[in-house]
């Protein structure tokens, strides 16, 4: 039985902030990207996450490489919203005020 490759992600307003990602999990193709931006090949990144298999992640690669410029906007959006609230963080820990726990 084959498989529609349309169908190994999805999309859904209400799960990982909208993000493209594997269908039925959790795992987002940003998650899926960043690992292999990283180095890592497909088949190391199946072993990070063993509840999902090499076609799902060709599938997110191949999503990521239709989409490059979107998705590294994006990517590039989270990074730099991080170290904003990195350095919030770490100046108010500076300046002796107890951050929320």
């Amino acid at each position: 039985m084959s498989t529609a490759i349309g169908t190994l992600l999805s999309r859904s307003a209400s799960i990982c902030g909208g993000r493209i990602r594997i269908d039925g999990t959790r795992v987002t193709v940003h998650q899926i990207v960043t690992c292999y931006q990283h180095g890592l090949t497909p088949e190391e990144i199946v072993e990070q996450y063993p509840h999902i298999n090499l076609a799902q992640i060709y599938a997110a690669l191949a999503y990521y490489h239709a989409n490059r410029d979107e998705i590294d906007r994006e990517l590039e959006a989270e990074t730099s919203d991080f170290l904003c609230l990195a350095g919030e963080s770490k100046s108010k820990s500076k300046k002796g005020i107890a951050s929320p726990s």
